[in-house]
């Protein structure tokens, strides 16, 4: 095979490839550590100098977390709305 590899032809190399992770470990265990960085990150926001209690830190980072996805579902609620509404005058 001579030249460099087309966008289709990549896409279907990365999917055999991630097939092959995935056949291999769990998911979960391949994710571990980004999904605690991600939970971390909302620790880090409601408490950046770590002087809140244990307990406060996490109650508050659960509401921020749930703030966060309240706010990612009212925007994906928005982009469907307006896909509708410029689908609709199309």
């Amino acid at each position: 095979m001579s030249g460099e590899l087309t966008p289709a032809e990549r896409s279907l190399r990365a999917r055999a490839a991630a097939y092959r992770l995935h056949s291999l470990y769990d998911s979960r265990q391949l994710t571990a550590n980004a999904r605690a960085a991600f939970e971390q990150r909302f620790a880090r926001q409601v408490d950046p100098d770590g002087v809140l209690p244990e307990a406060e830190r996490q109650r508050r980072a659960e509401c921020a977390r749930r703030a966060y996805y309240s706010a990612l579902a009212a925007k994906s609620a928005r982009a469907r709305r307006n896909r509708r509404t410029q689908g609709g005058e199309g």
